[in-house]
């Protein structure tokens, strides 16, 4: 409804001459909801990533398993990745706005565009591990200043994980307690913030179109056609990842049919769907994976629930997708280090995006940052975000089953009982 209504009003302003209504009083609304995205990035990667990482003991008791779990995981979310930035650098949707329009966009949205052409210089100047030593951070509190810093907030987040894992348990109850109790209370203020957002979208919308086409109507089709071949490219990416990548692993290190193994997930899709939310479908994709592909509870028990928190291949193709697109729609040429850069963060900021509507949107501030582009961006693609993000938890949980049944099917060496059935 936000959409649709923000699309009638930013239609009706250009007809009626209501610009500067939108730009006064409706803008300030969107506004506002961007700067609550950019404000939860910082706390909710940090804190996230801390009380998961030390939540892994079974990790070190179960080495075998936690490392597979980890490998497949990060395979299938590099791949996505690695798809969604193939199939953007393919379309290009950035390229449908003119560029007229792309300056002035540019101009608007990020202001410090020229800063990235000084970042590139300094960094072909400098040496060629310049990248992973500006990822060690020698001033966590300087770090946490600017979401810009965000892979350093990250190495801090797994650093702090790691030790406590090691620390003896009985001493760091108190930490742990803090942490994970903290990861509760940000997980709350996204709920609270996504409840704001149909309100946001609708204010982004509107001034969108009033933004873009500005007195002319027509230039607000150039719009809506970028968006609709953005958002096309993270549909066919994510089609690709549920119907090409997930049936080879099913093939290659199962004996269960993809045929089969998609019926016996489908109720959980349809979960997934409906709510947008990994860790609201999580008890009907664990029963799924149990009762219909007869995988081990030890297995499910430790594999989907880590999987709602790290594994997110949906959520890396949207991220990278929607990154190239907003760049080009700013008129940014992404080089290759642009390019491995998203690669890494989106990666990264997956482990550490949480399990709940729209979070992507959050950890996107991140992937923006990293290639520098502003991430008041998000107005570009924001009013479709719901939709999509519907159909990305979909590739999210069907990624945890799949990894779910290798891990089963690798530990036990023999078919379950009812394999069988499924055949």
């Amino acid at each position: 409804m936000g959409m649709f209504l923000g699309v009638a009003l930013g239609m009706f302003s250009l007809f009626f001459g209501w610009n500067p209504f939108i730009s006064d009083w409706i803008k300030p609304f969107g506004d506002i909801f961007i700067s609550l995205l950019k404000l939860l990035a910082m706390p909710l990667i940090l804190v996230s990533l801390i009380s998961g990482i030390s939540s892994l003991k079974d990790i070190s008791r179960l080495s075998r398993i936690g490392g597979r779990t980890m490998i497949f995981y990060m395979v299938t979310t590099v791949l996505a990745i690695l798809i969604g930035l193939a199939l953007v650098n393919t379309t290009k949707p950035g390229n449908y706005l003119s560029k007229e329009k792309q300056q002035e966009l540019s101009s608007k949205y990020a202001s410090d565009a020229h800063l990235k052409v000084t970042d590139a210089k300094k960094l072909s100047d400098s040496g060629p591990l310049q990248v992973i030593v500006d990822i060690v951070p020698d001033n966590i509190f300087g770090a946490v200043d600017d979401n810009k810093n965000m892979l350093k907030v990250i190495f801090f987040a797994m650093l702090f994980g790691i030790a406590m894992i090691m620390a003896p348990a009985e001493k760091i109850l108190g930490v742990k307690s803090f942490f994970d109790g903290s990861n509760e209370v940000i997980l709350k203020i996204v709920d609270i913030v996504m409840r704001f957002s149909p309100i946001g979208v609708f204010a982004l919308l509107a001034s969108l179109i009033v933004d873009v086409a500005g007195d002319d109507p027509v230039q607000a089709l150039e719009l809506f056609k970028a968006l609709g071949v953005y958002a096309l490219t993270v549909l066919v990416s994510l089609a690709l990842m549920i119907f090409a990548v997930y049936p080879l692993f099913i093939r290659f290190f199962t004996t269960v049919k993809y045929k089969d193994f998609f019926k016996a997930i489908l109720p959980a899709q349809i979960m997934a769907f409906s709510t947008s939310s990994s860790a609201a479908t999580l008890p009907v994709t664990k029963d799924c994976v149990e009762k219909n592909l007869g995988v081990k509870e030890e297995i499910s028990s430790f594999v989907l629930p880590l999987g709602a928190t790290i594994n997110m291949d949906g959520t890396s193709i949207h991220q990278a997708v929607s990154a190239v697109f907003i760049a080009q729609a700013f008129g940014h040429d992404l080089t290759m280090v642009d390019q491995l850069m998203i690669v890494l963060t989106a990666t990264l900021s997956s482990i550490g995006a949480a399990a709940v509507p729209s979070a992507g949107l959050i950890t996107l501030v991140i992937v923006l940052g990293a290639i520098g582009v502003e991430p008041e961006g998000l107005a570009l693609i924001i009013a479709i975000d719901r939709p999509l993000d519907m159909c990305r938890t979909i590739v999210n949980i069907t990624g945890d089953s799949v990894v779910a049944v290798i891990i089963d099917r690798s530990e036990s060496g023999i078919p379950p009982k009812n394999e069988p059935f499924l055949h």
